[in-house]
């Protein structure tokens, strides 16, 4: 029984100081901006050249929209005096129409484009991830926060914290690299987008 005790108490001693031990270790945190580590990358170039060339295909396509709606607006204005009421009717109709096209064709772009962006910066994202937490867990950081936004999550912090240019040597890029991080650019509309509501004056070409 005597035994049993003194393993016992070697036992809770042995657990007391190692929970001592744990928590007199200190935290060590670290920060990174990701979009200063993603404008380093090699693949950051390709992002943006990707994602502009995805742009420039969704503003073509809507300037084509806006063209062909300009066109139709202008011969309705021409011939609107000599129309029946049914036949200018029916191109007051087609002419709302393709107001709501314009319109739903640029709300679409803006979210399809948002989407591109994403699903190109995810690989990248991804590989940074891994990067940050092997960089981490050979360097002791116990944290890692991202410096980065409007709200950053870092308010302040060492510059020995920063391990920016520790995760961007472990993917074997050299820091300082002028680039700048990719960024969704909104598909550009056209000067003038017509507004929902077809009447005669509202119809009226814009120039």
């Amino acid at each position: 029984m005597n035994k049993f005790r003194l393993a016992l108490a070697a036992a809770v001693l042995s657990f007391s100081t190692a929970t001592t031990a744990l928590a007199q270790a200190p935290l060590k945190i670290g920060y990174t901006s990701v979009e200063y580590v993603l404008s380093q990358m090699p693949e950051s170039k390709q992002i943006e050249s990707d994602l502009k060339a995805y742009s420039t295909q969704l503003e073509a396509q809507l300037k084509s929209k806006y063209s062909d709606y300009q066109a139709k607006a202008e011969a309705y204005q021409k011939g609107a005096p000599t129309m029946t009421e049914v036949v200018r009717a029916d191109k007051e109709k087609e002419l709302t129409g393709l107001q709501t096209s314009i319109q739903e064709f640029q709300r679409s772009a803006d979210q399809s484009l948002q989407q591109k962006q994403q699903t190109l910066l995810k690989p990248a994202l991804d590989k940074l991830q891994k990067t940050i937490d092997a960089v981490a867990e050979e360097n002791g950081y116990t944290y890692v926060l991202n410096s980065d936004g409007a709200s950053p999550v870092l308010l302040h912090g060492p510059k020995d914290g920063d391990i920016s240019d520790l995760v961007l040597k472990k993917m074997g890029v050299t820091p300082g690299a002028a680039a700048a991080a990719p960024k969704a650019a909104p598909a550009a509309a056209p000067a003038a987008t017509p507004a929902a509501g077809t009447t005669k004056t509202k119809t009226k070409s814009k120039k």
